[in-house]
């Protein structure tokens, strides 16, 4: 098997913290290319002391498209393989070897552009187990691609040769992300990137999102209506979430209603994602509206598998469905129903003190 040239690149700015962990985690890689944006502590000092090459560049206005592809630049010529991480990130030890194998098994394939999948815990839990999880596309060739979008920005194809999209099974990479960095630029870059494309329905999704994320719950409902009208907004993974945050939002201002609408809407949309259903039910819940919590997490629990093409959220996949299920079975007078979910519950987190309540309860009855 031929060695190829891999090289991990990357931008960042006062990640020194983050720095020796990175680098440890990124040095099956032949080389380690930085492009650092203004650090004012002493990021770029601990990168060379690693061995890291570091370039220092200024990015004004800042733009995270024109910081990568400035990044992408740096990287040498003879590259096989770029893998481009945050300074947040570490890959499981035998990433290396997970990526060449599933890189050359396509070589058979006659010339196309390669491009990697592989998963991403985007969130962990307390206890190192995925929360939050997708699969992300930033392992690509050298020569074609660019980075695009000023913020949420993506890798675009843009060479000549058929495009072939690779997963790399078991190569994982972890977020550990620093709680107390701003989200404070992404508002405006988002509202930025919409004014430029009014046509771009993923851009339009991320400033709906945002504006959730910021509890601006009526301007997240407009944004994400008028992504849903537009002859863009394609991907039933995507709509779903729309949906999803618009009833999360109406729910938010006591719309609920318009709430249990959205997530009709919403499942029927993507009905093979459990989100959907229990994001619903914890609404049913609140609202005591049990046969239909009971109903939602039932149907959730008949999907036994993640998706592989859209983000899977924590909750929808630990002891968060049995347990909204067994509460509701309860006070439906369900109880040995209730106790089956219960004790199903319990196996996800044996020492959750309310879990191991609620199976005594269940027993009782």
């Amino acid at each position: 098997m031929q060695k190829l040239k891999v090289c991990v690149y990357a931008i960042c700015k006062n990640e020194e913290k983050f720095v020796d962990a990175w680098v440890e985690s990124m040095s099956e890689a032949d080389l380690i290319v930085v492009t650092d944006t203004g650090s004012t502590d002493h990021t770029v000092e601990k990168l060379r002391s690693h061995g890291v090459i570091v370039f220092e560049e200024q990015i004004s206005p800042w733009r995270f498209d024109v910081a990568r592809n400035i990044s992408l630049s740096h990287v040498p010529e003879d590259v096989d393989i770029c893998v481009s991480t945050d300074l947040d990130e570490r890959f499981l030890p035998g990433w290396r070897a997970k990526l060449e194998a599933a890189w050359q098994k396509q070589d058979n394939m006659g010339k196309v552009a390669k491009t990697g999948r592989y998963l991403y815990n985007w969130r962990l839990k307390d206890d190192g187990t995925p929360d939050i999880q997708f699969h992300y596309f930033k392992v690509h060739e050298r020569v074609g691609f660019r980075w695009k979008c000023p913020i949420h920005e993506y890798l675009e194809y843009i060479g000549s040769a058929p495009l072939k999209k690779i997963f790399i099974e078991g190569m994982v990479l972890n977020h550990y992300p620093d709680p107390s960095k701003s989200r404070s630029s992404y508002l405006p870059l988002l509202e930025m990137a919409v004014k430029e494309d009014e046509n771009d329905s993923r851009m339009r999704y991320y400033l709906g999102r945002e504006y959730m994320y910021a509890a601006q719950w009526e301007k997240c409902i407009t944004t994400l209506i008028e992504y849903l009208k537009l002859p863009t907004s394609t991907w039933k993974d995507e709509r779903c979430a729309a949906m999803r945050w618009i009833a999360k939002s109406h729910r938010q201002i006591g719309h609920i209603s318009d709430a249990y609408c959205w997530y009709y809407k919403a499942i029927a949309e993507q009905p093979e994602m459990r989100d959907p259903y229990i994001e619903f039910a914890r609404l049913c819940m609140a609202q005591r509206d049990w046969p239909m919590a009971y109903f939602l997490t039932k149907e959730a629990l008949k999907i036994t598998e993640k998706s592989i093409t859209f983000i899977n959220m924590g909750y929808a996949w630990d002891y968060t469905p049995d347990d909204i299920c067994g509460i509701s079975a309860f006070y439906m007078g369900l109880f040995s129903e209730a106790k089956i979910h219960a004790q199903a519950a319990l196996e996800f987190e044996p020492t959750n003190e309310r879990l191991i309540n609620n199976l005594r309860l269940s027993r009782k009855e």
